[in-house]
């Protein structure tokens, strides 16, 4: 299927590839690297499934690391839409250029549409202690963890490029967190560099490494790898001491 999606492209067309992440990004990592970003040619990559949408289906069709992946490629636009409205606008902008991007679907979901098309970050909070960036449908969450908190919460939908200028121009306090649904660490390094002239402190939340061997339902999985509000709530309330 990428390396249709290649030829298709290098004919002059505008393609859509679209299956479960792990079978979108994973499996052919080859022929993206190849087909896609060695050929210089545009392509759109949409995926279902994320993180443990399909844990009744087991490891196969569950891919945490499929941003992180990516990330390690050039040009690529990166995009966390944090409900239908978001996957709306990132599908239609997507359609209207040439580049490279990459859609990621969940059925995770924020229940209000916080992003409307630009590449920055949106701010939905403003707060003197620190800055907590929440990225697609983990927004809601966040907001609910971090509401007796004194800190600037930043919403993002699209991860890469990075907007390293809203995250400059609002700090507060050089004490950040990103709370990301897929593997833990995975946009760390552009928070390192953005604030590389600044001492900080970085508190990374997504999925845990450790394979978790049980299938259960997508709320347990979120449970399990502590992105649930109370899970967050704690995480963040204690690193920001208290």
């Amino acid at each position: 299927m990428i390396d249709m999606a290649g030829g298709l492209a290098l004919a002059g067309m505008r393609p859509f590839a679209h299956t479960f992440s792990s079978f979108l990004i994973e499996r052919p990592f080859e022929q993206i690297k190849i087909a896609l970003n060695h050929q210089d040619v545009g392509a759109v990559l949409v995926s279902a499934g994320a993180s443990y949408d399909l844990s009744v289906d087991g490891r196969t069709h569950q891919s945490p690391a499929d941003v992180a992946l990516l990330n390690t490629l050039s040009n690529w636009k990166i995009i966390i839409p944090g409900n239908a409205e978001e996957a709306d606008y990132a599908l239609r902008i997507a359609a209207n250029d040439t580049g490279l991007y990459y859609i990621r679907l969940s059925t995770e979901t924020n229940k209000q549409t916080y992003w409307s098309g630009d590449n920055s970050f949106n701010v939905l909070k403003i707060g003197r202690h620190g800055t907590v960036i929440a990225v697609g449908p983990v927004a809601d969450r966040v907001l609910a963890a971090t509401v007796n908190l004194d800190v600037t919460v930043l919403y993002s939908a699209v991860i890469s490029p990075f907007d390293t200028v809203t995250l400059q121009d609002t700090l507060s306090y050089p004490n950040v967190v990103i709370v990301e649904p897929y593997l833990e660490g995975t946009s760390s390094h552009f928070i390192s560099d953005a604030l590389s002239n600044t001492p900080h402190r970085l508190l990374s939340i997504g999925v845990r490494r450790e394979e978790i061997r049980k299938f259960g339902t997508p709320e347990e999985h979120m449970k399990a790898h502590g992105l649930d509000e109370q899970s967050l709530k704690v995480r963040i309330s204690t690193f920001y001491g208290h």
